[in-house]
């Protein structure tokens, strides 16, 4: 099954309502990042066990850690969750930039160092959420 496939099937197997914000969220980050790469995360470990919620990831980058590795990943993420979604914004550095410039005009949303999360996409302002993924994704290009 292709990443499209994978992306697709993940989406359509959320609930109805979810389903369609998601789908929307979906469409918004392709426009905001036309033929980026995809990434689909099923959530499971080596192993095979679950470890995480399954991700759908957007773009690329190349993150460098102290020790001098490295590793390829996505900058923009997107995982449905119990209470609604979350979108993660990866690679900025200033853990403090995403809930100081955008939590005050996002609307009902959670605003951590790397995430948004909120219960259903009419709770947000959708441009300040197109603002902080645009943010992310120049913060992170030269990083690719």
């Amino acid at each position: 099954m292709s990443i499209s496939e994978q992306i697709e099937e993940y989406i359509t197997k959320q609930p109805e309502v979810k389903a369609y914000d998601m789908k929307a969220l979906h469409q918004l980050i392709l426009g905001l990042i036309p033929n980026c790469k995809l990434w689909f995360l099923d959530g499971r470990n080596i192993e095979h066990k679950v470890v995480s919620n399954p991700n759908i990831g957007y773009g690329f980058q190349n993150i460098k850690y102290a020790d001098g590795s490295s590793k390829d990943f996505y900058q923009i993420g997107l995982s449905a969750n119990t209470s609604g979604i979350s979108l993660y914004i990866l690679g900025i550095d200033d853990k403090s930039f995403l809930s100081t410039t955008y939590a005050s005009s996002i609307g009902k949303a959670s605003v951590t160092g790397y995430c948004i999360k909120f219960k259903k996409l009419k709770d947000i302002n959708i441009d300040v959420l197109a603002e902080a993924i645009k943010y992310g994704v120049s913060n992170t290009e030269m990083m690719s």
